[in-house]
């Protein structure tokens, strides 16, 4: 089922182990069709990580595409719920000290509206008329020592614990998941990306490749954005889905 929608939607994603890891622990998805498009960075390690954001995408990537918006964004956080309680468990038949999670990033787009979901420090980004802003507010110490005015924001970023979150699925008792929502304009374009693209590329180089972008397709800019991390130390796995959307013309994408 294709919902019909005031806007219609182009997107692209990709997922790069980067030039240091082996492996790549994150996972996307990628379905304009219903309007739903995520990122998933595993932690733990190889094995461990790698389960998590397959299994957090494969549960997602099951949900159909719901009439009802309450119902599309209780179906998304039932099904991380689950999968966090899942991933903990296997976590516990490993052994002590084992994890087995990730941090993860949703977009529903439906009919006006976009809502996002997330835990950890996987980041929604939109660009609109030529500006650049995070929607997601990273869940991580060093995002809590800025907002208590310890440290500031180009301090966080070489920070000792700028790798410490404070949220993920899988890990912790209890899983938080935030919510938000903000209505659409047409043009409007979305990132969402693990931490290997902000690690090495900060806000205005990021605005500044969609920019350069900004008549592109999506997978141009997918491309532009992982190309210029991997220009840099590539020091982590680098997962971009960008998202555009499109007016339509009586309900209908223009041919």
């Amino acid at each position: 089922m294709i919902l019909k929608q005031p806007f219609f939607w182009t997107s692209a994603s990709r997922t790069d182990v980067g030039k240091v890891r082996r492996h790549n622990e994150d996972a996307c998805l990628d379905l304009p069709g219903c309007g739903l498009w995520a990122v998933a960075d595993g932690m733990g390690g190889h094995d461990s990580g790698e389960v998590a954001s397959a299994a957090i995408v494969e549960t997602l990537a099951g949900i159909p595409c719901s009439p009802s918006l309450r119902g599309f964004i209780d179906e998304v956080e039932d099904r991380l719920l689950a999968c966090h309680a899942k991933l903990r468990k296997l976590a516990a038949s490993r052994g002590a000290g084992c994890l087995v999670g990730a941090t993860a990033v949703v977009l529903i787009a439906y009919e006006g509206l976009v809502v996002f979901l997330w835990a950890g420090d996987s980041r929604l980004y939109r660009y609109r008329r030529g500006q650049l802003q995070q929607l997601t507010q990273d869940h991580t110490r060093v995002e809590e020592m800025v907002a208590a005015g310890l440290i500031t924001r180009v301090e966080a970023r070489s920070h000792p614990n700028a790798n410490v979150v404070t949220r993920a699925v899988g890990a912790g008792e209890v899983l938080y998941i935030d919510v938000d929502a903000e209505p659409l304009e047409p043009g409007d374009r979305f990132v969402l990306c693990s931490d290997g693209l902000d690690k090495e590329l900060d806000d205005g180089e990021i605005g500044a490749i969609l920019a350069d972008h900004a008549g592109d397709n999506d997978g141009d800019a997918v491309e532009a954005l992982i190309h210029q991390a991997l220009s840099r130390t590539g020091r982590d796995n680098i997962t971009v889905v960008v998202a555009t959307a499109h007016p339509t013309l009586n309900g209908r994408p223009p041919r």
